[in-house]
């Protein structure tokens, strides 16, 4: 009888034990399930967050430049560029457009807009407001481009050589320049912004792709 007694007390004991583990079981398994779970949607989010950086943004620069190039292509060369305003006197409205870029070798083709600015760049390629306009017979005009986001207008601006051509088109005319020269800066490097005595041209964006640690910086003079 004690045998007994014994033997179901073991018995009961196993059985607290198996289910004691089956229980451990069920929660690790739960517990890595929820770890699965939550892995898969920060991976969705992640790659929604990257398709949204690279590519989606691009349909917001898409619609800003659908919605500014008619009306500002209608104005091309309609005024004499002796009327034209010194850069000191241009009403400066950010995001209005003020030329066309046309770089036929790496097939850009946008809308530039007033302001550099984080807004501004969302449309399209940026006028420095504090740098010269094409029709003026001297000064640097500076532009600034994303290279990966945005519709990515500079994302092959370091294809550039000495020589290529550039072209802005404005309400004063369409003028032309040719490649001088290319360089890497810091970003806090504002020299690249500074007035030359001859009509150039400044294009900067970050360097390298993906990464805003450098800028790429390419110099053109104007040859008309």
């Amino acid at each position: 009888m004690q045998d007994e007694v014994v033997r179901t007390r073991d018995e009961g004991t196993l059985k607290e034990l198996k289910g004691a583990s089956r229980q451990r079981r069920n929660r690790y398994g739960r517990g890595l399930r929820i770890a699965g779970l939550v892995l898969i949607a920060v991976a969705l989010a992640l790659g929604g967050y990257v398709w949204w950086q690279l590519w989606g943004t691009g349909l917001t620069t898409r619609a800003a430049q659908n919605d500014l190039r008619p009306g500002f292509e209608s104005t091309l060369g309609t005024e004499d560029v002796r009327n034209a305003p010194s850069a000191s006197k241009v009403v400066k409205v950010p995001g209005k457009a003020v030329a066309i870029i046309k770089i036929p070798k790496i097939d850009v083709d946008y809308v530039v807009v007033e302001g550099a600015d984080t807004e501004s760049l969302k449309k399209g390629p940026g006028h420095y407001t504090t740098t010269a306009y094409p029709w003026e017979d001297e000064g640097a005009v500076a532009i600034a481009g994303h290279r990966t986001t945005y519709g990515a207008p500079f994302w092959s601006l370091n294809e550039l050589r000495e020589g290529d051509k550039i072209v802005l088109a404005t309400e004063y005319g369409t003028f032309r320049y040719l490649v001088s020269g290319t360089k890497i800066i810091d970003p806090s490097d504002g020299s690249v912004l500074e007035a030359t005595k001859s009509p150039t041209l400044v294009l900067t964006t970050c360097n390298p792709r993906f990464s805003a640690a450098q800028r790429l910086v390419v110099f053109a003079d104007r040859v008309d």
